[in-house]
């Protein structure tokens, strides 16, 4: 079996009893951490803007308007009024663990890998490991494959739609009205 492919049956593995015990899809709010000017810290943010395709209400984070670390706060805020939040963060790792996403029941810190203290975000968290940690963890997620990370946003919202079917693809939206094909 390939790595990625344990990767991908060990996230969707993750999110089947979450999405089981909240099936409705209105309870659950992500906050995908992250920010569009830097390769590697963009997985969050890339992750909500397909979340968002797929039709998610509840998504904090996005390539448009990126929940950055001066945005984790009020982001913690906003998400307080859904049932349970799932956080999505880039992170550091070792070299073998490149690819991989480490996930579990409890909330994300994000910005440990670059000595940030901000505050802890969701009931379930997601990182997805984007590169390996070096003495230099701040260059090192600059420098990060821009295509690597994207594959890893497509694959964990390729898993988060099959653990809750239904999602919707957004073709265009506008404020009057909202087209879908799915």
């Amino acid at each position: 079996m390939e790595q990625s492919d344990r990767f991908n049956r060990e996230i969707t593995e993750f999110l089947a009893p979450i999405a089981s015990q909240y099936p409705n899809r209105s309870d659950i709010s992500f906050v995908c951490i992250g920010t569009d000017r830097s390769t590697g810290d963009c997985f969050g943010p890339l992750v909500g803007t397909l979340l968002r395709e797929q039709g998610w209400e509840h998504v904090i984070g996005t390539m448009e308007q990126p929940c950055d670390a001066y945005a984790v706060e009020q982001a913690v805020l906003d998400a307080e009024n859904c049932t349970v939040v799932i956080a999505i963060d880039a992170c550091l790792g070792k070299p073998q663990s490149v690819g991989a996403f480490l996930a579990k029941a409890g909330p994300l810190q994000p910005g440990a890998a670059t000595g940030r203290r901000l505050p802890p975000v969701g009931h379930y968290s997601i990182a997805g490991v984007v590169n390996a940690l070096s003495h230099k963890p701040y260059i090192t997620i600059q420098t990060t494959s821009l295509y690597h990370v994207m594959q890893m946003a497509e694959q964990l919202a390729a898993a988060i739609a099959q653990a809750w079917p239904g999602s919707k693809r957004i073709l265009k939206w506008t404020e009057e009205e909202r087209v879908y094909f799915g």
